[in-house]
């Protein structure tokens, strides 16, 4: 691997950029000349590779392949049979490392970004108290931020593309009105998760207040998962904490378990459809 391709890679993953190093790892015929070549690719075709990957006519497909795998987020091998040759790549695919930001810094939030961080999650605090929001209470945490909650996710927002598909939020601060107003800030945005603390009564009132008072679709709610967690029997703080993360590692790796939130979810949707009128 030569240096360049080194730099590109680790550049890449220090700007939380999804990548994948493809080596040739077997070519006959007409590919032989390719073996042991290397290159870095990322997932954007507007984007070209660094290094070599000097496999012809093939080129075009393979590219193709590799920005599919990286889609996928996983490791795999890739073959291809031609009459004049064959070719295998290895896709090392380094994916963009999830990026949970916890709105709310209290007593929760506390063990909920300790553990995020042993699981690998990138972590971001955000709390409007200084005197909660801080290195001294989040020592492992990324980013830790004081300042109002709408404006300052605005501010992540615009300053840095961290509101996309990688994305985990959940809103635990130490008022409904917060967590609402956050709410309302990143609802639109194409977020892996957002996850809302609070009892299921409360929950079902704020979402049916909010389609009314501010005609937001109800569909939109639909993806919010609240109340937030897997339903573990959780009582303390560091116990909710633990059952917020299993849903957020339950949803990102596409586990089976259903959370709290599906039962609003199902409800929701059935008076929905029980509103639509019979043809």
């Amino acid at each position: 691997m030569n240096s360049e391709i080194l730099q590109r890679l680790t550049d890449s993953i220090d700007r939380r950029e999804a990548v994948a190093l493809v080596t040739v790892t077997k070519a006959t015929g007409s590919f032989s000349s390719a073996l042991g070549q290397d290159a870095v690719l990322w997932p954007e075709e507007s984007r070209s590779p660094v290094g070599s990957l000097p496999l012809g006519a093939l080129t075009d497909r393979a590219l193709a392949d590799v920005r599919r795998v990286i889609g996928e987020k996983r490791a795999c091998h890739l073959h291809y049979t031609e009459a004049d040759g064959s070719v295998s790549l290895f896709v090392d695919v380094q994916p963009r490392p999830p990026h949970l930001i916890v709105v709310g810094a209290g007593h929760i939030a506390v063990p909920l970004a300790a553990m995020a961080k042993l699981c690998e999650f990138q972590v971001s605090v955000l709390d409007d108290r200084p005197q909660f929001s801080n290195r001294e209470r989040f020592p492992t945490a990324d980013q830790v931020i004081a300042g109002p909650f709408r404006a300052e996710l605005e501010r992540m927002r615009q300053g840095k593309a961290t509101f996309d598909d990688d994305t985990y939020i959940v809103l635990v601060t130490r008022g409904h009105q917060y967590d609402v107003e956050s709410l309302l800030e990143v609802l639109d945005d194409p977020l892996a998760y957002i996850g809302m603390i609070g009892s299921r009564r409360r929950i079902r009132a704020v979402f049916e207040l909010l389609e009314k008072e501010q005609g937001i679709p109800a569909a939109k709610f639909d993806r919010v998962y609240a109340p937030v967690g897997l339903n573990i029997g959780a009582i303390t703080p560091a116990e909710i904490a633990v059952c917020i993360l299993a849903e957020i590692i339950n949803v990102m790796r596409g586990g089976p378990a259903l959370g709290m939130g599906k039962e609003i979810q199902r409800e929701r949707l059935a008076r929905r459809e029980k509103a639509v009128p019979m043809k």
